[in-house]
């Protein structure tokens, strides 16, 4: 009898240790199902800042992105709804962005080329997507058909063609493309990363932009057109280690204001380690800018290609101040660190609230970096654009996979002046 007390007691202690061995604060469930039914919408408890023990994400390396949702939380199986989510709801102000009836849609199957610059032509409703992969696998851009039901997907090829359009935008009439591809002979002729122009209408190509004073820009990788019609683009060093240019980088990583008018160029900012995605506010009063850092590669001629992950290096969204008349930034803040990979695409949303593909899935911030919604997927997510009468059907593009997003966040109409 005695030893059957004794057992029973340090069952008791055990008991009281494993109770007292969770935090106080700890709530549950951490996730719950919720929101409209026209999707699996999952609503996250206080952003799931406090998790009972014992819970542990593994660390992302190389090119391996452990996501959020693969989080082991074996104390509160609620979790478990995370990964089986389309949409993971942390604020309220989320439900305004869903809408009545959000809906999520792999729609087509691609390669694992990476495929950015999605640009909406309006009078066309069309959708014009790139691939970028090195030569010889230079590979032709893509449109979705969204005349069609269901879209399809083609390929084409402008004339001249033009080499890893890398990100891209509407205005005027016309698609701008930051063509990230360096080489000797692309579609038999010599092109070098810049800015170039496509009428949509014609198929017809222009250069705008291939040099910063002789010069070899690394990548132009992404842009947006201002009211005044100046460029604004991004140049980190990501062609070359991806091999989709002959030449190692000439310039540091930097972001520039390029005006087509005189053809000057300014740098506007020389802080972040690989610029990446760039965007204005509706308002033009802020430029938000993605520093992907945390992929970086080797820039020595016969280095090894590629840009593994360094899981605590820079993934982060800056905010700045516009000053100077509108033609350079101040202020740099940092708003944002992403939660999955890097924050690659960014766009801005008609409301102001920011739009950035982050791993597999998109994250929608409010103009301060609060997350609001998620979207997640299963393939790695490049960049985003709208589409539709209301701009309120959001396409994301990336490796593996082409999506369609539809909610009541719209986002800004281009083919009206910005600010």
């Amino acid at each position: 009898m005695a030893r059957l007390t004794l057992i029973s007691a340090l069952v008791v202690l055990l008991r009281g240790v494993s109770a007292q061995s969770q935090p106080p604060g700890v709530t549950a469930p951490l996730a719950r199902i919720c929101g409209p039914n026209t999707a699996k919408v999952v609503c996250i408890d206080r952003y799931a800042s406090v998790m009972p023990y014992h819970f542990f994400r593994t660390p992302s390396e190389g090119s391996t992105d452990i996501s959020f949702a693969q989080t082991s939380v074996p104390n509160d199986t609620s979790f478990g709804l995370v990964s089986t989510a389309d949409f993971l709801v942390f604020d309220q102000r989320a439900y305004d962005v869903l809408g009545a009836n959000p809906t999520y849609d792999l729609v087509f199957n691609v390669s694992d080329a990476v495929h950015e610059a999605p640009v909406y032509v309006p009078s066309l409703n069309k959708l014009f997507v790139s691939q970028l992969a090195p030569p010889t696998g230079y590979l032709p851009q893509l449109v979705i058909d969204l005349n069609q039901d269901p879209p399809t997907l083609s390929e084409f090829i402008s004339d001249p063609p033009v080499y890893a359009p890398n990100g891209g935008t509407f205005h005027n009439g016309l698609i701008y493309w930051g063509a990230s591809g360096g080489n000797n002979s692309i579609g038999g002729t010599e092109q070098r990363s810049g800015i170039r122009t496509l009428d949509p209408h014609t198929n017809k190509t222009t250069t705008l932009l291939n040099n910063y004073f002789g010069f070899y820009f690394n990548t132009v990788d992404d842009l947006f057109v201002d009211a005044t019609g100046a460029v604004w683009f991004t140049d980190p060093q990501y062609s070359w280690f991806n091999r989709l240019t002959d030449t190692p980088p000439q310039l540091k990583s930097a972001s520039y204001r390029f005006d087509p008018a005189t053809g000057s160029v300014t740098m506007i900012d020389d802080t972040l380690i690989q610029p990446n995605g760039i965007a204005l506010s509706p308002d033009g009063n802020h430029v938000y800018i993605s520093d992907t850092g945390a992929e970086t590669g080797s820039i020595i001629a016969g280095g090894p290609p590629g840009s593994p992950f360094n899981q605590t290096g820079v993934r982060t969204v800056y905010k700045y101040d516009r000053v100077d008349n509108g033609t350079h930034i101040t202020g740099k803040r940092p708003i944002w660190y992403a939660q999955d990979w890097v924050p690659d695409g960014l766009k801005v949303a008609a409301n102001g609230y920011i739009v950035t593909g982050t791993g597999p899935g998109v994250d929608v911030l409010d103009p301060f970096g609060v997350l609001i919604v998620r979207v997640q997927t299963n393939f790695i997510v490049q960049n985003i654009a709208w589409t539709g009468a209301n701009l309120t059907d959001m396409w994301l593009v990336g490796q593996g996979g082409i999506a369609r997003v539809r909610w009541s966040l719209a986002g800004q109409d281009l083919t009206k002046p910005s600010s």
